[in-house]
């Protein structure tokens, strides 16, 4: 009736009590008595008695309730467990004391106190308050009395806010969860998770909100998303993926340490059952805090961009530059080149004088024969005219046996010069040089897209089963795009594939004025400076590019499985810059393209059997030190006798024997005040003084990381050939331009920028995730990018200075006779 008073909740609560007993009937075990909050209660039951607990309480409008139970038992008895079981409105949620974890080796931990956050009700659209009722039964089917406690608490700090950090305590039996409620203007957060100690070792998972919650070791994972951690932890969460915009913040605490890189304890090894009771809790202390807006993204995806654009524009500067000073040369008539007259007839564009005080440099062409006779313009078939025709290939050359009596009077002279060593017909020089390009494009497709695939498929087995501990993200900075997990690391990676494409641009800009100059005929082309073959720089810039796209395929998902495709590319960077180095002075006996690639095969399954065999197995390590020292040997003898050294004849079984003493006698004995080719024999030394400290390195400590080790071998003699050109180059009186200086200068100062943003060590796949996230750092550049993405922008302009030093560094060697540059 409208004019009657509203009964009292206290009435309301003990009609509700009533109305529960009476339904359940029964005996008097099976009566419940009407529990209090935060009251502890103490009994005992058997087979013949259970207790039954009923709690009521109010629900106000909008409001989620969260109920905490706390039971113990005394009772180690796992035959006879105390059985609880917590009946809701919409759920049942039940365990046994002890609580039985099973770890490794099905090793057992059984736990006698238990506390467990039931399942919250769901706020109700009512404008009334509700009334909820929850029973907690207790039961055992023990033959005598096993006693327990009971605490039923509702918690006041159930649902985390943003920005404030919150303080809590888990441990394996008493996992915890909270909720938690996107903001209005909030379409993205980080839940950052810390703790002071490293073990015992956690989860941290989230779920949406769905009933029941799963908060135990052995279920955390059946739903949701999830890390492990030690020490951090942090989870990008977005407002699409949870339609009710909000969910819960899961902690459990495991059993065991091992999944965390901890051991298991020497006490418990065996299949032995132990009460360890509340020894492994932790503390934790987990913020939410709001994650970047997409204006962010825009701001990040422009910086990339535009800042390698302005990379573009400092080329067409140049080379506008270089254009006007060509035009006002032209205009003000060439420069007589050096030591010549500039007014040599194309027919003799070389004189047949040696340089002074010695008997050896430009070979005569009138006491050459065919084969073996500069090719001079009129003999020679126009530039652009390079056929497929077989009468061209590089065997109809080097298979005369005349030819291969003159290689061994000559490059085994004490002084070579270029003209020495540019015999060969260009079009054949050019070909072999060409195959690096095409095979090297052939490797990149066959390479890749098998990579893509399987990047991909990481990438999805993330997404669904919820396991972030299969990618070794930076999680501090790591920002999803789509259905990639970490975009900025990918993103960061743009630097080489636009840098790579610029390389080729000016290499072909390069190579097109070089035909155009082959079809005029300049001498200068055809027969001073360097000579000019582009398929080694072709296939660098390739490299390049190949290097930005696996990089970003590896950082869809960075971990032990995939680190190679990272670095593949990388060992055949610095190996196509050696041989480009080596080309330059020795273009007509550098390696051919197959034996080059099958190296770096070679190489890269080294590198995969390391990552596998290479952290334990000593074996492998003097294995790979042996065929590290033999190879290093071998190449030093190819490089010192200009290849040269042979390994035939009848008595070949003994006749490498024989030929090794006859070498060290020889320089060793009789010469051995000084070696026959003492700058060679100066860079051979200090080579394998270096890469036998790498071996004897390796072999002693046996780094983990065996692919950046080998990469550290190859980088180092890039960097020890390279110091030993340019050192070379200026003792023979050679200049550097103020571009290659330019570069060198560039080079050397964003490679040190670089390295020291990349041992910024951000994550370790050589590590378990739990102990990988301890290294994760917060973003250091926009918002957005981190220390490695520093290290991919300023990595790729390393390489790419690199690449124009290799391009631009004999430059000053244009109008210089081939006759008159020195072979080093």
């Amino acid at each position: 009736m409208a004019g009657r008073a509203a009964p009292a909740p206290g009435a309301l609560l003990c009609a509700l009590l009533w109305a529960a007993a009476a339904a359940a009937g029964g005996g008097p075990g099976d009566n419940p008595a009407p529990g209090a909050f935060g009251r502890v209660y103490r009994g005992a039951v058997n087979i013949s008695a259970e207790r039954v607990y009923a709690f009521a309480y109010r629900s106000e409008p909008g409001q989620v309730d969260a109920v905490r139970v706390y039971v113990n038992s005394s009772s180690e008895n796992l035959r006879y467990p105390v059985l609880f079981v917590v009946r809701q409105q919409k759920g049942v949620l039940s365990w046994q004391v002890p609580l039985i974890f099973r770890g490794l080796y099905q090793r057992t931990y059984n736990y006698q106190e238990v506390s467990r956050t039931l399942c919250p009700s769901e706020p109700t659209p009512e404008t009334r308050p509700s009334d909820q009722v929850i029973f907690v039964d207790v039961a055992s089917m023990a033959p005598f009395n096993i006693a327990y406690e009971l605490l039923v608490t509702r918690l006041e700090n159930f649902q985390l806010e943003t920005n404030k950090a919150f303080n809590f305590t888990a441990s394996p039996s008493q996992p915890q969860y909270f909720l938690y409620k996107f903001p209005q203007d909030v379409d993205s957060v980080v839940i950052n998770v810390v703790s002071d100690a490293a073990y015992p070792c956690s989860v941290v998972s989230v779920q949406d909100i769905v009933c029941p919650v799963y908060d135990l070791d052995h279920n955390v994972e059946f739903n949701g998303v999830y890390q492990s951690m030690t020490k951090q932890a942090a989870i990008t969460v977005q407002r699409k993926d949870f339609p009710g915009e909000q969910f819960f913040v899961v902690f459990v605490i495991k059993p065991e340490d091992y999944a965390c890189g901890g051991s298991v304890p020497s006490s418990i090894h065996g299949n032995v059952n132990r009460t360890w009771n509340l020894q492994r809790t932790k503390n934790l202390q987990v913020t939410i805090v709001p994650s970047i807006k997409k204006s962010v993204y825009v701001q990040a995806m422009f910086f990339s961009f535009l800042s390698f654009l302005s990379f573009y524009l400092g080329s067409v500067v140049v080379a506008f530059v270089h254009y006007i000073r060509v035009q006002r040369k032209a205009s003000a008539g060439r420069l007589s080149p050096e030591h010549g007259s500039g007014m040599m007839t194309s027919s003799h564009p070389i004189s047949a004088s040696t340089p002074e005080g010695s008997s050896y440099g430009a070979i005569d062409e009138s006491s050459s024969s065919g084969g073996r006779q500069l090719s001079s313009p009129e003999r020679q078939p126009p530039a652009g005219s390079d056929t497929d025709s077989s009468v061209e290939e590089e065997s109809d050359f080097d298979t005369m046996p005349e030819i291969e009596s003159d290689k061994n009077i000559i490059r085994t002279k004490v002084f070579l010069y270029l003209s020495d060593l540019s015999r060969k017909d260009r079009r054949i020089v050019s070909k072999k040089y060409k195959i690096y390009f095409w095979n090297i494009i052939t490797i990149a497709v066959f390479y890749a897209l098998p990579v893509i695939q399987l990047v991909i498929t990481y990438q999805t087995v993330v997404n669904v089963t919820g396991n972030q501990d299969i990618c070794y993200y930076n999680f501090l900075c790591a920002h999803p795009l789509g259905v990639l997990s970490a975009f900025n690391n990918i993103l960061s990676n743009v630097g080489h594939m636009m840098l790579g494409f610029l390389f080729l641009l000016i290499v072909l800009r390069r190579d097109i004025l070089h035909r155009r100059a082959m079809e005029m005929k300049d001498i200068y082309t055809l027969d001073y400076g360097i000579p000019k073959h582009f398929g080694l720089f072709y296939a660098m810039g390739i490299a390049l590019m190949m290097e930005g796209v696996l990089s970003a395929c590896y950082h869809v998902c960075p971990n032990y499985s995939n680190f190679q495709f990272d670095t593949s590319f990388m060992y055949m960077i610095a190996g196509l810059c050696m041989l480009k180095l080596y080309q330059t002075r020795h273009p007509d006996i550098n390696a051919s393209a197959y034996s080059a690639y099958a190296s770096f095969a070679v190489v890269i399954s080294l590198a995969v059997l390391g990552v596998v065999f290479g952290k334990n197995d000593m074996w492998f390590w003097v294995i790979f030190s042996m065929i590290h020292v033999l190879a290093s040997l071998a190449l030093s003898t190819q490089i010192y006798y200009m290849g040269r050294f042979k390994i035939d004849g009848p008595d070949s079984d003994l006749g490498i024997f024989r030929r090794a003493v006859m070498v060290l006698y020889t320089d060793c004995i009789q010469q051995c005040s000084r070696p026959m080719y003492m700058d060679r024999m100066v860079l051979l030394i200090v080579g394998n003084v270096v890469n036998w400290s790498f071996a004897i390195f390796g072999l002693v400590y046996r780094p983990r990381d065996f692919a950046s080790y080998i990469l550290g071998i190859f980088i180092c003699n890039l960097l020890l050939y390279l110091a030993f050109y340019i050192i070379m180059k200026l003792r023979s009186s050679e200049k550097l331009l103020p571009i290659p200086m330019f570069c060198i200068v560039a080079t050397a100062v964003v490679w040190a920028a670089a390295l020291y943003f990349f041992f910024q060590t951000l994550s370790s796949w050589e590590e378990t995730p739990a102990e990988s996230r301890e290294k994760n750092r917060p973003c250091i550049l926009l918002g957005f990018f981190d220390d490695h993405d520093v290290w991919h922008f300023l990595s790729a302009a390393a390489l790419f200075f690199s690449f124009l030093v290799l391009l631009t560094l004999d430059d000053d060697l244009d109008t210089v006779r081939r006759d008159k540059i020195p072979v080093f």
